[in-house]
């Protein structure tokens, strides 16, 4: 079947399952999976972050952007472009926490386009000095921010690297653990870690190159040419506005963490994914630069079931049941946009629980 791309008022083609070569009996097993799955995180996001969601005592916890509360649970199943199953509010903005890392990893690539960035392997502090002139920084490379091994050292925003060190994401919200103790770092491009802080800081860089907030660029070079709706929104903190050029301008940030993030819709997700799964084209329009979607999904030498801020799927560490090609953009909640390209498939979830992502993938039957 040949591939569809919706247009931008909204009106969206529909294909049955059995047109798609998918199960009637799976699809709709999968949708019951995911209501039935509901994720037990807060629907006030500000009082699940506010209690201790990511185990941070004050004042490393302090909610510093805007929060949310969540909706129902919503998704979307997409073939060949075409809706094959919808649920919940696909049409609401949520909050989407660090999904918004794929998205900091389109807007490198649109850098990588325009050439500000001319090789990942290039030091970013000889066009960003200010948050790289430590011996601990000096080295960090694009490369490293993308695939998380900077092993940056600092703070910004108010908020020190140390917080997420020895961070461990298989540990259950609201529980001990060694994130935030201390470790010695390593030299950059030698250590894997999940750290939002150094996140935040590939954000500012690509802000500083563009010279322009993020938002604006996505907005005018992804969002818009794709169709996508006007009602999603990328915050930044209450502390995060510097001036570029005489300029007022907010960094936005890669997670929501201490609040702020990308506030978007399932819909708006799956223009993304659809955009990813084309290679980063748009009916024959080129949006991202020709390679980029498999630089994101390369693995980085030092984490296989990562990319340049995208999951993989390699060992089946995201999903047993999904295909190895399978990748994913991942976000507390839990969150999700799945683009698997053997079955031409792309699917986002929303609020389901952290440990059913399988479960679906299961009943979907591929």
């Amino acid at each position: 079947m040949q591939r569809y791309f919706p247009p931008a008022d909204g009106a969206w083609e529909s294909v049955s399952a059995n047109e798609a070569g998918l199960s009637e009996t799976g699809v709709a097993n999968a949708i019951r999976f995911a209501r039935d799955n509901e994720s037990s995180m807060d629907r006030d996001i500000g009082r699940a972050l506010a209690s201790g969601h990511f185990s941070e005592p004050m004042p490393d916890g302090e909610i510093i952007g805007p929060t949310k509360p969540r909706g129902d649970p919503s998704g979307i199943l997409l073939s060949g472009g075409r809706i094959v199953a919808e649920w919940g509010p696909t049409d609401a903005t949520d909050m989407t926490f660090s999904v918004a890392k794929s998205y900091l990893a389109i807007c490198a690539g649109l850098a990588v386009g325009e050439g500000l960035i001319a090789d990942l392997d290039e030091r970013v502090g000889t066009k960003v000095e200010e948050l790289f002139d430590s011996p601990q920084n000096s080295t960090v490379t694009w490369r490293h921010l993308l695939q998380l091994t900077s092993e940056w050292e600092g703070t910004l925003w108010g908020k020190a690297d140390r917080i997420d060190r020895n961070r461990q994401l298989t540990v259950a919200p609201n529980t001990p653990s060694l994130k935030g103790t201390h470790r010695d770092l390593h030299k950059p491009g030698h250590f894997w870690e999940y750290n939002d802080v150094r996140v935040n800081v590939l954000a500012y860089s690509l802000m500083r190159l563009f010279r322009r907030p993020l938002p604006d660029i996505l907005r005018e070079k992804v969002m818009r040419p794709i169709g996508a709706s006007e009602t999603w929104e990328w915050h930044g903190y209450e502390n995060s506005t510097v001036e570029i050029d005489g300029i007022p301008m907010q960094s936005v940030t890669g997670g929501a963490h201490w609040g702020g993030g990308l506030f978007i819709s399932t819909r708006d997700h799956a223009r993304v994914g659809l955009l990813m799964a084309n290679d980063g084209v748009w009916e024959g329009n080129r949006i991202l630069p020709e390679g980029w979607v498999e630089s994101c999904t390369t693995p980085c030498p030092l984490n296989p079931d990562y990319g340049l801020l995208w999951w993989l799927n390699r060992n089946g560490a995201q999903s047993p049941s999904a295909t190895r090609s399978s990748y994913f953009a991942l976000g507390v909640g839990r969150n999700l946009i799945w683009v698997d390209p053997d079955h031409d498939v792309v699917s986002v979830v929303r609020w389901i629980d952290r440990d059913s992502l399988d479960g679906f993938v299961t009943q979907l039957a591929l």
